[in-house]
């Protein structure tokens, strides 16, 4: 018996240790779209400026809204994959060892 809680404990560990990388990958995901679409921004500004287009404006608002598009689908996946790691955190320390082995 002395060496499942030993197995146990070994394996809640890894799991929350598995749950913490999760987490900060997501955190990474959104640093990810949050840039993407800073980038995006710019890159409107800049060609509006730079080129000196007679529908600059147009393709300034069109790389704004891209932007914008790629910032709010990364807040959604971000909140929707949290929220599904938060529901997975109540499974840890559920395993039993199979004794036919």
């Amino acid at each position: 018996m002395k060496s499942n809680e030993v197995l146990n404990k070994d394996l809640i560990l890894r799991e929350n240790l598995a749950i913490e990388r999760t987490d900060m990958a997501i955190d990474r995901t959104l640093l990810a779209f949050v840039r993407t679409s800073l980038y995006f921004a710019i890159a409107g500004m800049t060609l509006n400026s730079l080129l000196n287009l007679s529908y600059g404006w147009y393709l300034e608002i069109a790389f704004w809204v891209i932007a914008l598009l790629i910032f709010f689908i990364g807040l959604y996946r971000f909140y929707h994959q949290k929220r599904k790691l938060r529901n997975n955190r109540k499974h840890i320390g559920n395993y039993i060892p199979d004794d036919n082995s």
